[in-house]
């Protein structure tokens, strides 16, 4: 019988960057900062940190065990998401006063990552609040699932209400 200890014995820590990640597929990749092989990333794996996606290139403090297919994650510490690309600053000016804002549940209508944007309902609405992919880069998501249960800042923009912040539904959970 394998005691907790030698469990973590099998496991070692590595920081890296998401080189990237599909949701629909269920997995991706990480490279280590130190170099080597890239890590896999299993979709369950995210999921038992919260989150459903992440975006390329947000930065990852992981848990890792070599198995007779290469460096796999078994659990992830935490994500940083990437830095803002110079095109996104306005995404930022226009919702920097989101924080000020609730948390608000709410529900993905549906998300298309190629056009990147999508709808999501606040629980007990039929309006639609705008998503948009940089928004969710920004907090470090790559995509969302039809269905997907959330939680977001709402502010009211020129075209109507959109996302200003987009988390994984247990963000609620632990950062109230």
């Amino acid at each position: 019988m394998t005691t907790e200890n030698e469990v973590a014995d099998a496991t070692i820590f590595v920081v890296g960057q998401v080189k990237w990640f599909d949701a629909v597929k269920g997995f991706g990749f990480v490279v280590a900062d130190e170099g080597g092989p890239d890590i896999l990333l299993h979709a369950n794996v995210l999921r038992n940190f919260g989150q459903g996606s992440v975006a390329d290139a947000s930065n990852v403090e992981l848990r890792v065990q070599k198995t007779e297919r290469g460096l796999q994650a078994v659990e992830v510490l935490s994500i940083t998401p990437p830095a803002l690309k110079d095109h996104e600053e306005g995404i930022t000016e226009a919702i920097s006063g989101s924080q000020d804002v609730d948390l608000i549940p709410a529900r993905v209508k549906w998300f298309d990552k190629g056009k990147g944007f999508g709808f999501a309902n606040a629980y007990g609405s039929n309006n639609d609040i705008f998503l948009h992919v940089e928004v969710l880069h920004r907090c470090g998501l790559a995509d969302l699932l039809a269905g997907e249960a959330i939680c977001i800042r709402v502010v009211h923009g020129d075209r109507g209400d959109m996302a200003a912040e987009v988390h994984a539904w247990d963000h609620a959970i632990t950062n109230t």
